[in-house]
């Protein structure tokens, strides 16, 4: 059989207990819209070639 673990006392998780008693528990937290989108603002990973630049130009 396991032993039962003595509880230690926390300062810091009593003072939240009494505030959960007092106000009430905090309303859930809501994720924030990420600003720095990864797929609309995306560069290419490489530099284009002269080849890639002059192609582009003809055409």
């Amino acid at each position: 059989m396991a032993k039962v673990k003595k509880q230690v006392f926390s300062a810091t998780k009593a003072v939240k207990a009494n505030a959960r008693e007092r106000v009430g528990t905090p309303p859930p937290s809501q994720a924030l819209p990420d600003t720095k989108s990864k797929a609309e603002g995306r560069k290419t990973k490489h530099k284009e070639t002269l080849a890639d630049l002059l192609s582009e130009k003809e055409e």
